[in-house]
């Protein structure tokens, strides 16, 4: 019975020196992916990475990991010279095979969601246009000075939020901000002055994980929601 006692605790030492030992690697790796996909995408805000799964040491041996949640916090993203901040992007990526040093893979598959403000959208709108809740989902309501004949006149618009094809013909998803009607667009020329200053797209993708893409989107009170989706996705990379 002593020696079976013996046994047990030499199991549990072992176990929970197994353990520790799993869960420093474990985070470990989590802090290197961390600081690469920070590297990689040239990110201005926080990332944070959490690898699924136990134990950790089985799943690092195969070089294959079963699950990889990613945070990031306040990106920027630059396209075309222009920044958008998305405050918030939140992704899980499945299947992730590791390079050699385990400094970065490629997910079978991952999906995600973000978030930006309307102070956010209308920094990124970029022509002194506001832009709140619109009072329903996929609507943003947009106020902008317009100079007619010589007098600044404030318009404001109920827009649809939206994903359309980019043209360069690759798939990638530009957000875009419409319009629906415009006042005073049966005067000539005031419809094309309001919208220059109401109307805007945006390439979001460009700042995300390579292979992550939009699907769709939606507004509410707190801001624009993104869902992305993607497979073959870089996770990160030397």
């Amino acid at each position: 019975m002593r020696a079976l006692r013996i046994v047990v605790i030499i199991g549990v030492v072992l176990g929970a020196v197994f353990a520790g030992v799993d869960r420093w690697a474990a985070g470990y790796v989590e802090n290197q992916l961390a600081d690469k996909i920070q590297a990689r995408q040239g990110l201005a805000g926080s990332s944070e990475v959490e690898i699924r799964g136990f134990p950790f040491l089985t799943q690092a041996f195969s070089h294959e990991l079963d699950q990889v949640d990613l945070k990031l916090r306040g990106v920027e993203v630059v396209a075309e010279g222009r920044k958008t901040r998305l405050s918030e992007l939140d992704a899980s990526f499945r299947s992730v095979k590791l390079n050699g040093d385990y400094s970065g893979g490629t997910a079978e598959r991952a999906e995600g969601t973000g978030r930006i403000t309307y102070e956010d959208l209308t920094a990124a709108s970029q022509t002194g246009a506001t832009l709140t809740y619109g009072g329903a989902p996929g609507k943003v309501k947009v106020t902008a000075g317009v100079d007619v004949l010589g007098k600044t006149v404030t318009h404001s618009v109920v827009s649809t939020i939206s994903l359309v094809d980019a043209p360069d013909g690759k798939g990638a998803k530009l957000v875009r901000v419409h319009a629906d009607e415009v006042p005073g667009s049966g005067i000539p020329g005031v419809e094309k002055l309001i919208r220059k200053k109401t109307d805007f797209e945006r390439n979001l993708e460009v700042g995300m994980p390579a292979g992550l893409h939009l699907s769709a989107l939606t507004s509410d009170e707190s801001g624009v929601h993104l869902t992305l989706g993607g497979s073959n996705v870089v996770v990160a990379g030397s």
